[in-house]
Formats: structure tokens, sequence, C-alpha cells
């Protein structure tokens, strides 16, 4: 008998996060993606865009910041 199945683990499907924080210090998420590539692109590109905001990318489950 299998564990849980990795298809109705939603961490196993998308486990890349991109993570933004406000000058005020409050975190969202901005989205998930199945590759740290892919997510990694995405911060950039919304990093470029030159605003306060901080973006970077964690994997679900682990807690980063920048």
């Amino acid at each position: 008998m299998l564990g849980k199945s990795t298809m109705s683990d939603s961490g196993a499907v998308l486990p890349w996060l991109v993570i933004r924080q406000d000058d005020n210090g409050s975190r969202y998420r901005v989205g998930r993606y199945a590759t740290q590539d892919e997510a990694q692109r995405t911060a950039d590109k919304l990093d470029e865009r030159g605003h306060k905001q901080l973006y970077w990318v964690e994997r679900v489950g682990q807690t980063a910041r920048p």
C-alpha cells in the first residue's frame, strides 16, 4: 500500500513559491510553480519593476527570507 498520493499533495505538484514582502513587512504568496527556474524567472520579472517590495523563491515547507 502506498502513502499519500503525490497528485493529491499540492506541495509535490507545485513545490516552488514566489513570495512578496512589502515595505511594511507583510508577506504574500504570489504564485506556485513546478520548477525552481520558473519561479525564479517570475520573481526576477517582478523585481525588475523597481518597487519597494522584495520577491524571492522558496520551496513549500521551507521558510527562508532573503
